[in-house]
């Protein structure tokens, strides 16, 4: 989340202005350092105060209003600002944006501003879908400004259709996008998730712990840095990040084909999925029934994937892989790297606490080929996600600088 970041967040006239009160919570809860300005309409549905108090910041509504330190308040919260929000836009503001018009602080400050505009759309249905408007944000997305697709629902005015403010999740995720650099532009990134399973019968099979919390947080964190990004994920209980293309698989010769019919065309592969090892050799149409005291079950090797690309590396594209230890951790990672022509390798030890299996957290090494091994402390998997991420960037962005 945009933690550190300045972003103004310009409020007009719609019933949505609730929404924005959420919005704007959750910007603070992510430790951005949030300024507010209001339309009249705006604080004819809620009070200036409601954001004071969730900001902790003053808010502003008057054009001819000084800035801080003497300085004019229009240029200094446009820019000073990573990123500029209006929330809700309505076809008003829109209208004047698109026409150049000024005439109060929000619509000033998005004429002043010179980080990225971010609009949110939201009114009635029949409005959206009026050419006018349609035209209006068409003109502004040429121009460089972003908008957030509205959703579908019914509608404050009782009707139903496409006008409804995006969800909060959508809405924090464009504004993270817009504040975070883009190292990864014009890249193509493949990320693979979750366990594998590999059928028994038709009701048993044979997987493990993984819950693809961290393969997610990575598809997520590349799509966030500008990157085009594929991620091909075995079974999950888990929303797909937006923006990204997935492809859902179940085995793991399923995924070894997925992988590789894409392979060729990507600049990074991140394997973080758990993909199982063995598969049962056979596979029982029926269920099986109890059969005396014991049962053994003959198991065949499934392809090895992550060795596999090692083989088929080109010199442009970068390989990572994870390993998933319980003991003799660093042993094990370093003839992992090597033997399967990695370019960098992510370790963690599955039985210290807050890392591993379906947590939240991780803890985890990095071991590169440069011999540079660097160790996280717990963290956040969104956090190491982008930790990882950073020391692939540095690979690929050295290997561009020397072609």
């Amino acid at each position: 989340m945009p933690a550190g970041k300045k972003i103004t967040v310009g409020i007009t006239g719609g019933i949505a202005v609730y929404k924005a009160a959420e919005l704007v919570s959750s910007l603070v809860k992510a430790g951005a350092d949030v300024h507010v300005a209001m339309t009249s309409a705006a604080r004819e549905f809620m009070t200036p105060l409601t954001f004071e108090v969730l900001t902790g910041n003053p808010v502003h509504g008057e054009l001819f209003q000084a800035g801080s330190e003497g300085g004019v308040l229009h240029i200094d919260l446009a820019q000073q600002a990573h990123a500029l929000v209006i929330v809700p836009a309505t076809a008003n503001i829109i209208g004047k944006a698109a026409g150049g018009i000024a005439d109060d602080l929000v619509s000033t400050l998005i004429l002043a501003a010179s980080c990225p505009v971010l609009f949110c759309p939201a009114m009635n249905v029949v409005m959206y879908q009026n050419p006018i408007v349609r035209q209006n944000i068409r003109k502004l997305k040429e121009f460089g400004y972003h908008f957030v697709e509205p959703g579908e629902g019914r509608l404050a005015c009782g009707t139903t259709g496409k006008g409804r403010l995006a969800d909060q999740a959508t809405l924090l995720h464009s504004i993270e996008k817009l504040v975070t650099p883009q190292d990864l532009a014009g890249l193509d990134v493949l990320v693979t998730a979750g366990p594998t399973r590999e059928p028994l019968d038709p009701v048993r099979y044979l997987s493990n712990r993984s819950s693809g919390k961290m393969g997610y947080a990575l598809a997520r964190a590349a799509f966030l840095r500008g990157a085009r990004v594929r991620l091909v994920t075995g079974p999950a209980h888990l929303m797909p990040p937006p923006g990204v293309e997935v492809q859902r698989v179940e085995t793991a010769g399923e995924m070894y084909e997925a992988v590789l019919q894409h392979f060729d065309s990507v600049d990074l592969v991140i394997k973080a999925a758990a993909v199982a090892d063995y598969r049962p050799g056979e596979v029982s149409p029926q269920k099986i029934k109890k059969q005396g005291q014991a049962m053994q079950i003959e198991l065949a090797r499934n392809p090895d994937i992550l060795a596999e690309l090692g083989r088929r590396k080109k010199a442009h594209q970068l390989l990572v892989g994870f390993a998933a230890e319980t003991n003799d951790l660093e042993q094990n990672a370093l003839a992992k790297l090597t033997g399967k022509n990695l370019d960098l390798l992510v370790a963690n030890d599955v039985t210290l606490p807050g890392a591993g299996f379906d947590h939240d957290t991780n803890v985890v090494r990095i071991f590169g080929r440069d011999g540079v091994v660097e160790a996280l402390p717990l963290m956040d998997k969104n956090r190491v996600a982008q930790k990882i991420l950073d020391r692939a960037a540095k690979l690929l962005q050295s290997r561009q600088g020397a072609k």
